[in-house]
Parts: structure tokens; sequence; C-alpha cells
């Protein structure tokens, strides 16, 4: 067979429709991600996402993650008079107390901080600085308002039964039945002591010598129960969230393990039998874990120990398939030389086989349990338990949003402990805490 050189005019050719595949690869590829970009856009609907989203909304929710608000509610039928931290009836004042924007007479005066002043007296009123006073009498015939002259600014929406007035700082609602006004203030407030402990109010130094004098117990009892906030119940539930990811992970390591000998090919010589434990670990983890959780609610009923199957389902097809890989790349001398000692096939693999996997299979496992401490709170929002639930009930209100932020915060803390938890406990156990 005769080879025939390269020239310079074979040469050209061949270089020139290399170069055309080139460019044309270079112009197609973009091309195609662009068109995908903009099919994505229509069938996604983004230009009616854009037009139904208000910035108002948006102003108000992050207002609502580092504040919160008190409400000062009028009955429009007796006159009666309350005011709510959050509107909650665990945050009500006492009878004739309020803060120190609100001035109580025969008239009440709600200072909503940046110079609109609401009035409660024989009809409701509010004077706000640039636009004027509105008034309504409100009863059985709906809100009869009046308002300055001009068109009716953004910041008013009014109708028959409701008139709505929002200022930077607060805002007023007026309906038929009673008329509320909320103010916003920075902070968590009622985070430590409720309105009704004897201890809100007191400042660090006070609560420092109540702790002298021997009430820190109390103070604590206070801190620990707060109805509000419910620090012991969030703290049991953060409990529940990590015993959740640690039984489904650690669980699924101890059933993979042995699973995983039955799929390598080195210590498994029976085809069928491999491919049937593979498929296994397939089928567990090719459900995601938020469908085994709805499956084993449905048979099991909701609570953490659902979530806690559900985690160690998926993970067992996960770590059977990881273990048995790790198991095929074992060094066969040291099976070999215990066997030499004439130990039993229980002992070659655990001093022969164990030892080599052992780094392997931690580093995964505490990976997972890592992982699974994030997944345990959505899986936990289904099931009933951990700080998941806490996390859907404080959104569900869309009120709150700051005890929303409270749980976000401590799910990111929960995160970073188990992450420096993991990786100290990684370094411990396989490489002896050197590095």
């Amino acid at each position: 067979m005769s080879m025939i050189a390269d020239t310079p005019a074979t040469m050209k050719p061949r270089a020139e429709a290399l170069f055309r595949r080139k460019r044309l690869t270079a112009v197609a590829i973009p091309a195609l991600v662009l068109l995908y970009l903009t099919y994505a856009f229509f069938a996604f609907d983004v230009p009616g996402l854009l037009g139904r989203a208000s910035l108002d909304n948006a102003r108000a929710l992050v207002a609502d993650t580092y504040s919160y608000k008190t409400h000062v509610t009028r009955d429009n039928a007796d006159g009666g008079l309350r005011i709510a931290i959050e509107g909650e009836r665990k945050g009500t004042y006492a009878e004739g107390t309020g803060p120190d924007w609100v001035q109580f007479g025969d008239t009440t005066t709600v200072d909503l901080g940046d110079g609109s002043v609401v009035t409660f007296g024989e009809d409701v009123s509010i004077d706000v600085p640039g636009y004027g006073i509105v008034r309504a009498e409100p009863g059985a015939g709906g809100v009869n308002a009046t308002f300055p002259e001009g068109p009716m600014p953004d910041f008013v929406n009014a109708s028959k039964n409701r008139v709505t007035i929002t200022t930077p700082n607060g805002r007023l609602t007026i309906t038929r039945r009673a008329s509320e006004a909320f103010r916003y203030a920075t902070g968590w407030e009622l985070f430590f002591f409720t309105l009704d402990s004897p201890y809100h109010g007191l400042s660090f130094a006070q609560l420092a010598v109540k702790t002298w004098e021997g009430e820190g117990g109390a103070i604590l009892h206070d801190i620990w129960f707060n109805p509000m906030w419910r620090h012991g119940d969030v703290a049991w539930a953060l409990f529940e969230t990590i015993l959740m990811a640690f039984l489904g992970t650690f669980g699924a390591a101890l059933v993979a393990l042995p699973l995983a000998f039955l799929a390598a090919k080195n210590f498994t010589p029976l085809v069928l039998v491999r491919q049937v434990a593979r498929r296994l670990f397939d089928f567990c983890r090719g459900v995601d874990a938020l469908i085994w959780t709805i499956i084993l609610a449905r048979a099991f009923g909701p609570g953490p120990l659902t979530g806690a199957l559900a985690i160690l389902v998926t993970d067992t097809g996960s770590f059977g398939k990881m273990f048995s890989e790790a198991l095929e790349n074992v060094d066969g001398k040291q099976i070999e030389g215990v066997q030499s000692t004439g130990a039993k096939p229980v002992q070659r693999y655990r001093f022969g086989v164990i030892p080599q996997v052992t780094p392997v299979l931690l580093s995964q496992v505490l990976y997972f349990f890592e992982s699974n401490t994030r997944s345990a709170t959505i899986i936990g929002a289904i099931t009933g338990g951990g700080i998941g639930l806490l996390l859907t009930q404080a959104m569900i209100t869309q009120k709150d949003w700051e005890e929303v932020t409270y749980y976000i915060i401590l799910v990111i803390l929960m995160v970073f402990a188990m992450d420096a938890f993991s990786g100290w406990l990684r370094r411990r156990l396989i490489s002896g805490g050197d590095s």
C-alpha cells in the first residue's frame, strides 16, 4: 500500500475546510444559546412577570424582615381601642397604655413618624404632609371619605367600603367595622421579653443587677418560654432537623455498606446478583427525597421519622453506588495477606477491606450529612417536623416576616456549624487531626 505525501496543494483545501468548520461552530453555538434564551424568555412569561412585579410590595417585604409593626385598632361601632405589636394577642398593651407616639384623651392621636398624624374621634382623619387632611365617617353605608382637591396620589387607595393610605413609616386602613393604623419600628420587638414579663423594658445593666440578686433563672425562663418568639420550640425544632439528617444519613450508610458488597464485581461474581443490587440502588436514588417524603407520609403519617426514612431511602441508593465503586478499587494484596493468616471471609472483609475504604466512605458520609442538614429543612416542611415546619408556618401567614428572617438565620448558622463540625470530624477520623 503506497502512501501519498501531503503537498501544499492538498493541505490548503483541508486547512480551509477546517477553518470554515471552526468559524461555523464559533457562530452556531452562540446563536443556539441566544435562540434558547429567547425561547425561555417568552416560554416562562418573563414580560408578564416583570409587569406583575411590585416594588412597593418588595420594599414592604424587606422592611418586614428587620422591623416590626405596632397596630392601633379602633372598633368603629363602640370606639374600643386595641394596641398590639404585630397585631398579636400576646403582644397586646394593657388598656389605656401604649407606646409614647400614641396619645390618649377625648380623641386618640397616632403619630406615624413621618409627620403624618392619625386622629380617632367622632370620625377618622389623617393629616399627610404635602397632601392635606383626609376625613372618613365609617358606618353601615360604607366609608364616607373626603379628600383634598386635586388628583388622587398613588399612596391613597379608596373604594366605597375601604380606604388605605400608605406613608413611608406606616399605614392607615379604614373599613366599615374598624380603623387600623400601624407604624414601623426598627428591630425585633419582644424578642427577649413580652409585655407581661416583669423584665420587659429593663436595660442590660438592670438585668445584670437582677441576675446578681438571684433572678437569673426567672430571666432565662422568660426568654426561653417567650410566647411570641418561642425560643424553646425553635431550639427543639433545630434539634429535630439535625436528628432527621443524622438518622437518615448514617442509617443509609449502615444499610448500603453490606449491599455494596453484592454490587461490587470483585466480591460478587454472579452477574444476576450484582445487577439486582445495582438496580435497587438506581431505584432508591432515582426518586428524589421529596417524592419519597410524600409517599412515606401517606404510609406512616407526618413526623420527623418520616423525613429521616425519606433521606435514608434516597441516600441508600447514592451510598450503595459510591461504596461499591470504592470496593471495586481496593488492593487485593492486602486481602490476600489477611487470608494467608487463615482468616475467615468475614475477617478478611473486616481487616483487609474495611480499613482501605474507610477514609473514602467516611468522607462521603460526612459530606452527605452536611448536605442533608439543609435538605431536612425542606423535608420537615412537608412531614411536619423540624425548623422547616416553623419556617413554612411563618411564611404562610405573610405577616411576621421578621420571624421568617429569624428562622432563616438560624438555618444558615446551623449549616455553618454542621460544615465546621463535619470538617473537624473528617480530619480527626481520616487524617488523625494533623491537617
